[in-house]
C-alpha cells in the first residue's frame, strides 16, 4: 500500500483504482463486438439475395455448415474432406444436441448440388431444421 505524508503524518490509502480496470474491460468489450460476426462466416461467399429478416435463433443450437463455389465443404469454419466426412460430423453434432439447426451458407456462384448434398446428408441423420443464409435485398 502506498503512503502518503499528509500534515507530517503518514496515512494508509486503502482505496483500489479501478479505471485501468475499467479500461481493460472496455478494450475486451470492443475486442469481442468485432470479432464475433467474424466467428460466424468463415470463408468469404458471396451469398444469394433474397430472403425475409431472419428469426432470432438461440446460438447454441446453430451450427454453420458453408460450401464454397468449388464444392469445399466446412463445419464450423473448419475445412471438411468431402461429403461423407462433413455427413459424420453432422451425425456426432446431432447426438449432442437434439434441437440443432443447420444454417447452411453456400455462394450464390456454385453449383445447386453443394447445398442439396449437405441438406440430404443432415436428412439421412435427422436433422430436419434449417436456416439457409442469405443476402438482404436492396432497396
Amino acid at each position: 500500500m502506498r503512503r502518503f505524508s499528509q500534515r507530517n503524518q503518514l496515512v494508509t490509502l486503502n482505496e483500489i483504482n479501478i479505471t485501468p480496470l475499467l479500461d481493460l474491460a472496455f478494450v475486451l468489450l470492443i475486442i469481442f463486438v468485432i470479432t464475433t460476426p467474424l466467428l460466424e462466416q468463415s470463408i468469404n461467399l458471396k451469398l444469394p439475395v433474397g430472403g425475409s429478416a431472419r428469426p432470432s435463433l438461440d446460438p447454441k443450437n446453430v451450427l454453420s455448415a458453408e460450401v464454397g463455389p468449388d464444392g469445399i465443404y466446412y463445419l464450423r469454419g473448419r475445412r471438411m474432406g468431402g461429403i461423407e466426412v462433413l455427413e459424420r460430423e453432422l451425425k456426432g453434432e446431432y447426438a449432442r444436441n437434439p434441437d440443432l439447426i443447420l444454417r447452411i451458407r453456400a455462394d450464390r456462384e456454385g453449383k445447386f448440388r453443394y447445398p442439396v448434398e449437405i441438406i440430404d446428408a443432415a436428412r439421412r441423420n435427422g436433422i430436419t431444421r434449417f436456416d439457409i443464409a442469405t443476402e438482404a435485398p436492396r432497396r
